[in-house]
């Protein structure tokens, strides 16, 4: 066998159900999603399958896309999904994908700047308490982010495999996503900061001062923020994200 292979690795991995009705019933979204079901077959393994037939094949391709993201061999039967273990050129694809969000999206801390700002400016102008606006923001930027999602869907799942190839791409696996976690949790504290500049609370400490030379987003914490001095605007958690994003 090669590092190319697809394996079948022995029984169910401990964990795997909830976490692959957690990954099933996110992509299923909120009408389907609560017809999803998971149960082990007897070789190792999951089926999965919809309540609903309608639009079936659509919400199985969408899961077996995001389940060989997570790392697992899939096949798609006529009215099932199923889960076969740990594929090697899947685990290799989830590397390449946790690399790209590091070097790629995870590493544009302005983006997210402007999201929660733009996020935050909307939900106060349309009257949200601005104790709830940190919350909200958040959680807009955590579903533009989309990994932090995806991590929280493995919690619990305890990943082993009786291959040496598999086990080091699991391993390598686990190494990219504490990083990604990590940076994602960064983000999300940036766009609560921001957040809370929008609805008028104290800012972090100040690390430069607003001028010609300030950023696009920066700018754009300043004009947004209300009865705040220029002195204090500048505090904003976008400058902040030159330090987190070192």
């Amino acid at each position: 066998m090669t590092m190319d292979s697809t394996f079948l690795d022995g029984p169910a991995v401990p964990g795997q159900e909830p976490v692959v009705q957690r990954i099933c019933a996110r992509v299923a979204g909120p009408v389907a999603g609560p017809g999803v079901h998971v149960a082990s077959l007897p070789l190792g393994g999951v089926q999965v399958w919809l309540d609903d037939p309608d639009h079936r094949w659509r919400f199985h391709h969408r899961m077996a896309r995001e389940l060989r993201l997570a790392g697992w061999h899939t096949e798609t039967g006529p009215d099932r999904l199923l889960l076969l273990g740990w594929s090697a050129v899947c685990l290799s694809h989830r590397v390449r994908m946790l690399g790209a969000a590091l070097t790629g999206r995870l590493a544009d801390f302005d983006r997210t700047a402007f999201i929660a700002v733009m996020v935050a400016t909307r939900l106060r102008h349309e009257g949200s308490p601005a104790a709830e606006l940190p919350v909200e923001v958040e959680a807009h930027c955590a579903g533009e982010l989309r990994w932090p999602a995806r991590l929280a869907d493995l919690d619990g799942l305890e990943r082993r495999s009786s291959l040496e190839p598999i086990r080091l791409r699991l391993a390598q696996v686990a190494g990219l996503e504490a990083k990604v976690g990590r940076r994602c949790g960064e983000h999300l504290a940036l766009a609560s900061k921001v957040a809370r500049m929008v609805a008028g609370g104290a800012g972090p400490a100040r690390t430069r001062t607003a001028g010609p030379r300030a950023g696009l987003t920066e700018r754009m914490v300043c004009v947004s923020v209300p009865n705040v001095a220029e002195s204090d605007v500048t505090e904003s958690g976008v400058t902040g994200s030159a330090v987190t994003a070192r």
